[in-house]
């Protein structure tokens, strides 16, 4: 299940993230999203956990819980959404 944490605090790392699901059970992949220009977190990651029963039960438990200051929100992700912008097929 790929889950979706934002209001991260600006100094918290993927580490952290890893760290604070791993206490659930197996995190295959964590991610903290960084501003491509500024290299700087964007206050908002993944995690990606292959047991549903683990992955439900972190996002139930630490779904705004303090993390570093701030109140987190952790939610299943949602797919990402194909953008709509210039078809070079138009015309």
């Amino acid at each position: 299940m790929n889950i979706y944490v934002s209001n991260l605090g600006y100094s918290f790392s993927t580490e952290d993230l890893n760290e604070l699901f791993s206490s659930y059970g197996s995190v295959d992949s964590a991610r903290i999203i960084m501003d491509k220009f500024t290299k700087q977190s964007r206050g908002f990651g993944f995690v990606e956990m292959s047991d549903e029963d683990s992955a439900t039960k972190a996002i139930k438990e630490l779904n705004g819980t303090m993390q570093d200051g701030r109140s987190i929100k952790v939610v299943e992700a949602r797919p990402k959404e194909e953008k709509s912008g210039y078809s070079s097929n138009r015309w």
